[in-house]
């Protein structure tokens, strides 16, 4: 599960933020429902599982806008300098050609013909009238190259600064959710303390059972160096907290442990868990290796790194720690090798 950072357009972004709201929106009016007396336990499960669900799906949508934000800052950033150069250029230009101007003006001010008859070296006023024409035609022509550049630049930060402006309110908009989902999270843990305690530890052996000490992980060899760095990484996450949007590395989501992990062995994961089912190539479940990352859910909401011997390590949701549990804890999406 997963909290974080987006953009192409303000297009593509809106369906990105719409679909966090939504998801958001649904968890939210989902956990609302729960009764404030104590339901049967089975529907407290299914309740709150869920809910999980939900907040994971709207946490990875609310991290790709994160991303993307990003990404815009430092393209609306180069492109500030740019036009930042551009300017300078440009200033530097308008001094020369104002200086050059003033020049003409001052010898050439009256008719040319009557300038020579006046200047005392004939020979010199003709050469030097002669490279100052030069010099004003190649400087004017590249003053209107660089004026229309700074044209095109200026409408590119407009734009940029604009989709930014967008990005920053909708993913206000996500955050304040994503506040009342976590409210409303809490309400349900509020619920689930309140059952009678059999009842909260059937519940709890019900949903998934996780371990923070080293299970048998058998004798599977890393598809590769990096995947054994980014495992060795991994393990020392162990019992760190599952934090919103966090990639460590004190504490993570879903898909900001395998980001983490794998910066560790020296290379870039996306940030979001569906961008990191195609960050290579994938593979059967059947034919995992230990390194190889298993998203989860039909959209890939849930992402976990294979440990072998049917065990994964991964931050699983608000309240639980970064843990052990079996890759088939939930239905697997895809296996992908990094």
């Amino acid at each position: 599960m997963g909290s974080h950072r987006r953009l192409a357009s303000p297009s593509g972004f809106n369906r990105g933020a719409g679909t966090a709201l939504c998801a958001l929106s649904a968890a939210a009016a989902a956990l609302g429902a729960v009764p404030a007396s104590a339901a049967p336990h089975a529907d407290t499960k299914a309740e709150v599982d869920r809910l999980y669900e939900q907040a994971e799906e709207a946490t990875e949508a609310f991290n790709k806008a994160d991303e993307t934000a990003d990404t815009l800052r430092r393209e609306v950033g180069d492109s500030q300098d740019r036009i930042a150069r551009q300017q300078q250029r440009i200033n530097s230009m308008r001094e020369t050609l104002g200086s050059l101007a003033g020049a003409q003006y001052r010898s050439g001010g009256v008719d040319p013909s009557l300038a020579l008859l006046f200047s005392d070296d004939p020979d010199d006023y003709l050469d030097k009238a002669s490279v100052l024409d030069r010099i004003t035609v190649h400087q004017t022509g590249e003053l209107r190259e660089l004026e229309s550049a700074m044209r095109e630049l200026a409408q590119e930060r407009s734009e940029a600064t604009q989709k930014l402006s967008e990005l920053e309110k909708s993913r206000k908009a996500v955050a304040t959710h994503k506040k009342t989902v976590e409210k409303k999270l809490a309400k349900a843990r509020q619920l689930l303390n309140s059952l009678p305690s059999t009842e909260r530890a059937a519940y709890d052996r019900a949903s998934r059972s996780g371990r923070v000490e080293i299970p048998d992980l058998g004798n599977a060899v890393p598809s590769s160096a990096r995947a054994a760095a980014a495992m060795a990484a991994a393990r020392t996450a162990l019992g760190k907290p599952y934090v919103w949007g966090a990639s460590g590395p004190t504490g993570f989501d879903c898909s900001g442990l395998m980001q983490w992990s794998y910066a560790q062995a020296g290379v870039h994961l996306p940030r979001t868990s569906q961008a990191q089912r195609y960050a290579g190539h994938q593979v059967p479940l059947s034919q995992a290796q230990p390194g190889d990352l298993v998203t989860y859910r039909s959209d890939a909401s849930h992402v976990a790194m294979y440990m072998g011997n049917g065990q994964v390590i991964h931050a699983p949701y608000p309240g639980a720690p970064v843990r052990y549990d079996p890759v088939g804890m939930m239905p697997v999406s895809s296996v992908t090798r990094v």
